[in-house]
């Protein structure tokens, strides 16, 4: 038996890159066992299975799952935590929604955005917006709920041997209080914001939204994910999914483009991971120069098509 279950994120038939980067991170517990709710399903049991460090697949089929709400998942994963000391999800929108309440149904703490996992009971995080990394000690309670940082680890790799599938069922009473509607999302053709390999972000410097159409051109240049700070978005400059940061997403790509991002710390805790970060900004004086790897200081309005041209030559 394994100690630590990872529950998968997915979207029915396609798992999603976050839950490779969360087994990377409790690795140090040994191999881990992932569990699958969905509706069918076969296809993401497959992918979850071919990942190293997998002892074996849980899969909870159960039309229940068809549409994953938080309320109808976190009453079954609480029976299946039982026989582990930690249950861990990725700190993306998906672990954070259901990690609480996976925590308040097994009556234990949770430790949100786990860095590195010592033991079973001891785990650094972020405090203070990353500026402060603590040790949080889980011992007073019978097992750890975790989400993980997913920026901070490199996914797992799929290999040609598979693990066990083990076709699990559950008898938890599920809610008839809350039932799935309908979901609206933007839709987008560029890679997802999280698992991007570049990505290029605008701030309030960009000025509105038809502006921020300089932001979405480059990015369609270099087929890089498209992000914003949370004062674009609270401008209204794009939509609240785009936003990087504390309070939004936190990335770690190869290349971050930062044009007329000031740099407030909210918005560094949610880059400390990239690769290199590229920050373009009138303002000589502006905080995101500290933390850049190469400034330009000049109008990012004239520099992102010249930018764009110039790395696809």
């Amino acid at each position: 038996m394994s100690t630590v279950l990872v529950i998968a994120e997915h979207d029915g038939s396609e798992l999603n890159p976050s839950t490779a980067r969360t087994l990377t991170g409790v690795a140090p517990l040994g191999d881990a066992d992932i569990a699958v709710l969905a509706n069918g399903g076969a296809d993401v049991c497959a992918q979850a299975a071919a990942l190293a460090g997998v002892a074996k697949v849980l899969h909870v089929d159960n039309a229940a799952n068809a549409n994953a709400l938080a309320a109808v998942l976190a009453p079954q994963i609480a029976e299946l935590a039982a026989s582990y000391a930690v249950v861990a999800l990725p700190s993306t929108t998906f672990g954070k929604d259901l990690a609480p309440r996976v925590a308040a149904l097994l009556d234990v703490h949770q430790v949100s955005d786990v860095m590195e996992v010592y033991d079973a009971h001891n785990f650094q995080r972020p405090i203070y917006a990353g500026n402060v990394l603590i040790k949080e000690n889980t011992e007073a309670y019978a097992k750890a709920v975790i989400t993980v940082r997913t920026a901070s680890f490199q996914a797992a790799e799929s290999g040609d041997s598979a693990a066990a599938i083990d076709a699990t069922t559950v008898s938890a009473d599920l809610p008839t209080h809350t039932r799935f509607q309908k979901l609206e999302a933007q839709k987008s053709e560029r890679p997802d914001l999280q698992s991007a390999a570049w990505v290029v972000s605008g701030g309030r410097g960009v000025g509105s939204e038809e502006q921020f159409s300089v932001i979405y051109e480059l990015a369609d240049k270099l087929g890089a994910g498209c992000g914003a700070s949370r004062a674009a978005v609270d401008a209204g400059y794009c939509p609240n999914d785009m936003q990087v940061g504390q309070t939004g997403k936190i990335i770690a790509p190869d290349v971050y483009f930062a044009f007329g991002i000031s740099g407030a710390i909210q918005h560094i805790t949610g880059i400390k991971d990239a690769g290199t970060i590229v920050a373009i900004n009138k303002d000589s004086e502006a905080p995101i120069f500290e933390v850049a790897d190469i400034g330009i200081v000049g109008d990012l309005f004239e520099i992102a098509p010249q930018l764009g041209d110039a790395l696809q030559k």
